[in-house]
């Protein structure tokens, strides 16, 4: 089943006297992974095309296919801006994805597009078409572009048959977000607000340095904070360099990287190794993660920073493997020490350096309160972000739940997973995405209660922009080995997975609401745990200016002893 939502109130009107609409496709900027990715792409918009054809409409490619490059993306934002100088700014308009997207290929022809905009995706792992028009919808939020959105797993289906006639006669429909509860409407327990007054005064007092090795990672620009809404929020951004962090790599010694290695292998963690450096992960690779390891600690510390983003994707890609392992040992507060290049000093002794995967400032801020909140509460501080990657229904008969799968791209910390660090594995990156290689740090989430999150930039009531915090609870579950590993082979094996349960909000009021391609999630140590968690957290974000939405309930079932205090 499908539907479509309008993302905020608009003044577009439909374009329905003309049967004729635009498609664009944005891809990666890595040609690559739009050459392998291509063929899902065609299937998609071949179903989508019928689909659209027995509506009586006629869908039309804004841009050719390239022969010679064996894929028809927009795979810059240079081509991005001479595909949208030749659309007719009125028509309907579908951007289509069945991959990951660059939204900055797309947005400026967007930004000022006059006809309805409709985002898609397939239902489907296999590339991260999802995750992709998340980030897309979370960026075309942030910069007060009108849009509907849709998913299907079957373009044939009547539903989204209904859905999309919907769109082309009105240009925009509805989708169920009852599950949004303003913040205002939950009860807060009086010593929790008490304890995030003392948080968010604390943080405004002595201030936060963030740390971000280039801004703007995969054109991602819903990741970006504007320094007007960070700042009063206690947290600055250091702006550095991804040549500076290259530097300080180079710098650290070979033996240096072979303690961290040999910690890593007296910890549990399993190295997959092989022999062809193009394909397989070395233990080269590794060592030079290491290297990136040490020296993101020694210029955390030298600028003082609190949290770090490292942008890795471009730039550093052509010079070093992934960042992934690093990302992962810093999130975790068991990890290799890193003593100061001129002292003995242990920097961050016993607890992470708190990093946010692709440079996502937004997963930052929401990192660091999560930490301040469950180390005051007594409760696990690892945290990370996911992608929301794809869910199913449980194959195996587990569980009558709805199952998510939360699969970053390549590093979870291994408080995580099931065993710890010797539940840990390392894979190498997808030669598609990384020629360099590089290890991952994979592993399957461990069960538990965990709490849901994440801050995003969107309009106030008065159109102005403002920080959000969207806030959940859920369960992360065990299912058999098949199951995980049916999942982990419909999507990306090499990275690791959190076979989620979102209490009270549905698949498709997930997908309806979401601003993002990513999700903040952190363990408690039981279900009352975690519920005092998500309110502190909550009341934290609410004190520190950011608009706060519960979703959902507190617990599964939807019984009202589930639902949040009121």
């Amino acid at each position: 089943m499908a539907r479509v939502t309008r993302s905020h109130s608009t003044s577009r009107t439909s374009s329905a006297s003309s049967p004729s609409i635009t498609l664009v496709a944005s891809g990666d900027l890595r040609e690559e992974a739009n050459r392998v990715c291509w063929p899902a792409q065609q299937q998609l918009e071949a179903d989508l095309g019928r689909a659209i054809h027995e509506l009586g409409g006629h869908l039309k490619r804004g841009h050719a296919a390239s022969r010679s490059r064996g894929h028809g993306f927009i795979a810059s934002a240079k081509e991005g801006l001479e595909v949208f100088a030749g659309i007719d700014p009125d028509s309907p308009l579908i951007v289509a994805e069945a991959v990951w997207q660059y939204s900055n290929h797309v947005l400026p022809g967007l930004s000022t597009h006059r006809g309805p905009i409709l985002t898609l995706a397939n239902w489907s792992g296999q590339w991260p078409g999802l995750v992709g028009m998340l980030n897309l919808n979370g960026s075309l939020t942030k910069a007060g572009v009108p849009y509907s959105t849709l998913w299907a797993d079957d373009f044939s289906q009547p539903s989204v048959r209904r859905h999309l006639e919907t769109w082309l006669k009105k240009g925009h429909v509805h989708h169920d977000t009852s599950h949004a509860i303003p913040h205002d409407q939950v009860k807060t327990p009086t010593k929790l607000t008490k304890l995030a007054r003392e948080l968010a005064s604390d943080l405004r007092r002595r201030k936060v340095l963030m740390g971000v090795f280039d801004e703007g990672c995969m054109g991602m620009f819903n990741a970006i904070i504007p320094d007007h809404l960070l700042h009063p929020t206690g947290v600055f951004k250091e702006r550095l360099s991804q040549s500076a962090l290259y530097y300080e790599t180079m710098q650290v010694s070979e033996a240096e990287a072979l303690e961290v290695f040999r910690w890593l292998e007296k910890a549990g963690m399993t190295f997959h190794f092989g022999k062809d450096e193009a394909t397989c992960l070395t233990k080269q690779q590794v060592l030079l993660q290491c290297r990136m390891y040490v020296a993101t600690l020694r210029l955390a510390d030298r600028f003082g920073c609190e949290l770090v983003g490292i942008q890795y994707q471009q730039g550093l890609k052509d010079l070093l493997p992934a960042s992934d392992l690093v990302e992962g040992m810093l999130n975790n507060a068991k990890r290799p020490p890193v003593t100061a290049a001129d002292s003995r000093r242990v920097l961050y002794r016993g607890k992470p350096l708190l990093h946010f995967n692709e440079v996502d400032e937004c997963a930052g801020l929401d990192g660091l309160l999560t930490a301040r909140v469950h180390e005051t509460l007594g409760e696990p501080v690892e945290n990370t972000l996911h992608d929301i990657r794809w869910g199913d229904w449980d194959q195996s008969g587990t569980t009558n739940a709805w199952v998510w799968v939360f699969e970053i791209s390549g590093a979870a910390p291994p408080e995580h997973f099931e065993g710890g660090w010797k539940g840990a594995h390392g894979y190498r990156q997808p030669p598609m995405y990384f020629r360099l290689g590089g290890s991952t740090l994979a592993g399957v989430s461990k069960p538990g209660e965990i709490v849901w999150s994440r801050i995003w930039v969107g309009p106030d009531a008065s159109g102005a922009s403002q920080l959000h915090m969207d806030i959940g609870r859920g369960q992360a579950i065990r299912l058999p080995d098949e199951e995980t590993r049916r999942r982990l082979d419909a999507t990306t094996p090499q990275w690791p997975i959190m076979h989620a349960v979102t209490y009270g909000v549905s698949r498709d009021q997930m997908m309806a609401r979401h601003k993002a391609n990513h999700i903040q999630v952190a363990y408690a140590g039981d279900a009352a745990a975690a519920d005092r968690c998500a309110l502190a957290k909550a009341a934290l974000a609410k004190e520190l200016g950011i608009t706060v939405t519960f979703c959902g309930d507190r617990g599964p079932g939807g019984t009202a002893a589930a639902h949040w205090p009121q």
